[in-house]
């Protein structure tokens, strides 16, 4: 995958795919945090592919200003942690720090050690919420990993592994413990039947405003960059 730009205020971040099943060039932009990509045939010259994209500027313009604009976790801006809107601030000690109103962090880069800090909350409130289900349910998992998915998330894998995106931290804290709900229900059930549902009920309760709020503000936790 190579990484262009296609010029005008602003520039446009454009990545190429080469794919050996696409027949014909295509456009698609991320809802998750409204990448371009432009997947081509293999035989395609690139020239070619940029030209095309550069024809269909004016759509993508269009899709992007509908699309929320990315903030980067840089000091004066919020960040929502745990639901809540933190600003993030200057702190002359070393590390993050947590208040109801802020994040205060030490040094003058503040994107590394936010990233590191939530992903170790994230991974505290992930594991009590898992252990918690996983011991109602009368099973146990074999592993936590936590990644940057942009499709799910979290997964269960057949040998007891559960995944979950780090972001779930900047939900608010029922979201984060349906998903845990959802996933070790499949330690159970691999599979989304009635069956599965029933015990998701079963282990969260309601979970219907928790998987509407997924899926009508999920994709804003991948807006915040790092």
């Amino acid at each position: 995958m190579s990484a262009y730009h296609l010029p005008g205020k602003p520039p446009v971040p454009l990545m190429l795919r080469r794919s050996k099943r696409a027949r014909r060039m295509s456009l698609r932009i991320s809802a998750l945090d409204g990448r371009v990509t432009l997947t081509l045939p293999p035989r395609v010259p690139e020239d070619e592919a940029l030209e095309f994209a550069a024809e269909k500027e004016d759509w993508i313009r269009a899709h992007l200003e509908r699309h929320p604009a990315p903030v980067e976790a840089e000091f004066g801006n919020e960040l929502p942690v745990e639901g809540a809107a933190r600003r993030i601030s200057s702190e002359k000690r070393r590390g993050v720090k947590l208040t109801p109103d802020e994040l205060l962090v030490g040094g003058s880069n503040p994107k590394r050690s936010l990233e590191r800090f939530l992903k170790e909350l994230a991974r505290d409130r992930l594991v009590a919420a898992s252990d918690h289900y996983a011991q109602d349910l009368g099973r146990g998992y074999s592993r936590i990993t936590l990644r940057d998915t942009r499709s799910r998330w979290g997964s269960c894998s057949s040998d007891g592994g559960l995944m979950y995106s780090w972001r779930l931290i900047m939900a608010p804290p029922k979201v984060l413990n349906y998903v845990a709900a959802h996933e070790v229900a499949h330690l159970q059930e691999m599979n989304h039947s009635a069956d599965f549902w029933s015990l998701v009920q079963k282990l969260f309760g309601d979970s219907s405003a928790e998987r509407r709020w997924l899926k009508e503000e999920g994709s804003s936790l991948h807006r915040y960059r790092f």
